[in-house]
């Protein structure tokens, strides 16, 4: 029997003022098919999400869904059709708990309905259990990390019985064992002819999960085919418009002296355990672990965030007390942190606003902020790292994730910072726009700063890092040198072993 189509996206154009989003692209949902959606950030997969689930309109085009056209698609009638969505961001009510988050995106009927408790706390056990979640339905979600949120974004759903699942970058914060959880679940939705469209970077994801998969470039269709008959390298090449020679341009770097050391540092807030480490100028130290090793809550005591309460910090020699994130700027230290989009930037904010946030000083005179330095400011950095955008008054949410993630870092370069923290500096941004963040690094080690590189790509450590630090339970399990270091030695030391 010959496959069922479940949604046909047919010559879709869609133009923001004089930028083209999506031009002439068409894609094909069968039924049981997982396909995915490859591409560049700002190729288009996020406008032709959108429009499936009517979140946007298309100028033009069609769209059929179980064979019946939708010439007025909507949220509501997405729904109804049974398509559901896992966006990268999760859309979550933080001062609900999860079990009321999960209750409004699955339940219906009348306000004045019984509620039966037990049965939606068990209802929710069972969806969390589903998406290879442990979390207790009560849990308010504003004390839930940005894994957890995106497995109970999961959880919802699932909860929906989505004849239609789109999934938009749903790995990207999340651990290697939830990754394979979820992989299997999306394999057992399949198996009930579930359709799923799957957005992601990670192409090695990708040939293990996926049929067919598409390409968008630039907003136009490039190709789609079998994943099998495809390799990374072609797919890549097709993503980019170009070969790419390596996703990791490491340099090799004058190291010079120690620029920020710590001396069994602890935090009992953070968790952070008797941490002893050292960073040098024009060096990249990676810190490597699992989910909830203590790679951001270090990040985070070294920030002033969560202030080491035993211990000492020593910066360029001399020993200093970070009580704030005020003192660590002072002191020279940067942190992209690993949310971007709560932490990173401003949103709302346009370019020139973002980059000038954490440097106000720079661009003002006699206590007023000065509009053309903070432009001046921010035209100098766009040009320095390639920001993709029409002006500096371009609003941050207006830029693609990568594009996002350099105007984070522009902020703390205008500091001229000596140590600069970067915490997932890569997550959920294209291979295009990783090896330009790559090749930024390389840039500011070649200046002399010292890097903290955070990371839960482990081809991103051992390409990037001059030495890897493992963290294991809040402290430091072991370092390893860039000759030694391999994948099977970091994740032997950060699961806690000793052979």
């Amino acid at each position: 029997m010959a496959p069922t189509s479940l949604l046909q996206a047919t010559a879709i154009t869609k133009s923001y003022g004089d930028l083209k989003a999506l031009d002439n692209v068409s894609f094909e949902l069968m039924a049981g098919e997982i396909h995915a959606l490859i591409g560049e950030n700002g190729a288009g997969k996020s406008t032709l999400i959108k429009i499936m689930t009517g979140a946007v309109t298309a100028d033009s085009g069609m769209l059929v869904v179980s064979g019946e056209p939708v010439p007025h698609n909507s949220p509501t009638v997405a729904r109804k059709l049974g398509i559901s969505v896992i966006y990268q961001q999760p859309a979550l009510f933080p001062h609900l708990t999860i079990r009321e988050n999960v209750a409004l995106a699955t339940e219906s009927g009348p306000a004045w309905r019984c509620i039966n408790w037990d049965r939606r706390h068990q209802r929710c056990l069972t969806l969390l259990e589903q998406a290879g979640a442990c979390l207790d339905p009560d849990r308010l979600v504003e004390t839930l990390s940005l894994p957890e949120q995106q497995l109970v974004e999961i959880a919802k759903a699932l909860g929906a019985s989505p004849k239609i699942l789109i999934m938009d970058e749903p790995t990207a914060s999340l651990s290697d064992h939830e990754v394979e959880s979820l992989l299997g679940v999306m394999a057992n939705l399949r198996s009930q002819g579930v359709g799923i469209v799957y957005v992601s970077h990670r192409l090695e994801e990708v040939a293990a999960i996926a049929d067919r998969v598409t390409v968008l470039r630039d907003g136009k269709h490039i190709a789609t085919g079998d994943v099998k008959s495809v390799s990374s390298p072609e797919l890549i090449s097709l993503m980019v418009g170009r070969e790419l020679s390596s996703v990791f341009p490491k340099r090799e770097v004058q190291i010079g002296e120690t620029v920020l050391e710590l001396r069994a540092v602890s935090s009992r807030v953070s968790g952070v355990r008797n941490v002893s480490l050292e960073v040098r100028r024009g060096e990249i130290l990676g810190i490597a672990g699992l989910v909830g090793s203590g790679r951001t809550q270090l990040a985070e005591t070294m920030f002033g965030l969560t202030p080491a309460d035993s211990g000492q910090i020593v910066l360029r020699g001399r020993p200093v007390a970070i009580r704030s994130p005020r003192e660590a700027i002072q002191l020279g230290i940067g942190y992209v942190p690993e949310d971007r989009r709560r932490h990173g930037v401003a949103l709302e904010m346009p370019i020139f606003a973002n980059i000038s946030l954490a440097n106000l000083r720079s661009v003002s005179r006699s206590g007023l902020i000065s509009r053309s330095r903070e432009c001046e400011l921010a035209e100098e950095f766009i040009g320095q790292l390639r920001i993709k955008a029409s002006s500096v008054y371009s609003e941050a949410n207006s830029l693609s994730g990568g594009n996002q993630q350099k105007v984070a870092l522009a902020r703390w370069l205008a500091l001229r910072p000596d140590v600069l923290i970067l915490d997932e500096p890569t997550q959920g941004i294209d291979v295009g726009s990783k090896a330009e963040i790559h090749r930024l690094m390389g840039d500011l080690a070649e200046r002399g700063l010292a890097i903290i590189m955070i990371s839960s790509e482990l081809p991103e450590i051992l390409g990037m890092s001059d030495r890897i630090a493992v963290m294991h339970g809040g402290g430091i399990a072991g370092f390893l040198a860039r000759s030694e270091a391999t994948q099977q030695k970091i994740l032997t030391l950060a699961l806690g072993a000793t052979g």
